[in-house]
């Protein structure tokens, strides 16, 4: 296996649109597997809602029968902030070729990102749909049906827009 896309994030809570992100990136002829690379903590904020190990273990539940599919706790276990240029560079120590998959969300803020100058020579960015932000024609686009905010989830958590197999889970942990 040569070519991956990074897909890193909170995932506070995981949900739907993660998985269809990941289901329609897969499509891409290129790309050999999805690696799900959940933070310890996001570089851009303070705290987390849920703890970094439970996030990993939902990841894990969530796609632990999709064979392109691998959840990586490298962030998780170094247990402090990292930037996503580390990420990338950690992952081309064994794979050749890095895409990496962020939301429409955060390309207005890229250029605040540690070093982006240096990681956009590493990847190729693949720009999730969300909220019909515009995405300028340099980028790769990934049609998302599912709008989904993780904030405005957790504020009312909704079971059809969590993942089936440990929705009620999740449910009960944002509940406490």
């Amino acid at each position: 296996m040569k070519t991956i896309a990074l897909f890193g994030g909170s995932f506070d809570p995981p949900h739907i649109a993660h998985e269809e992100i990941v289901k329609e990136v897969l499509k891409i002829n290129d790309i050999d597997k999805v690696v799900l690379m959940p933070t310890f903590l996001n570089p851009f904020k303070s705290h987390s809602f849920a703890p970094s190990k439970r996030r990993l273990q939902w990841l894990e539940k969530i796609f632990h029968l999709h064979k392109d599919v691998e959840i990586c706790n490298y962030e998780v276990t170094l247990a402090k902030k990292v930037s996503t240029i580390s990420s990338v560079k950690y992952l081309l120590q064994t794979y050749k070729k890095v895409y990496l998959i962020i939301g429409a969300d955060n390309v207005a803020s890229l250029k605040k990102w540690d070093n982006y100058e240096e990681l956009k020579t590493l990847v190729t960015f693949i720009i999730a749909t969300r909220d019909g932000i515009k995405i300028p024609p340099n980028y790769m686009k990934l049609h998302i049906k599912e709008n989904i905010s993780s904030t405005e989830l957790r504020a009312n958590m909704n079971e059809d827009k969590l993942s089936h197999v440990c929705s009620k889970e999740i449910i009960e942990f944002y509940k406490e």
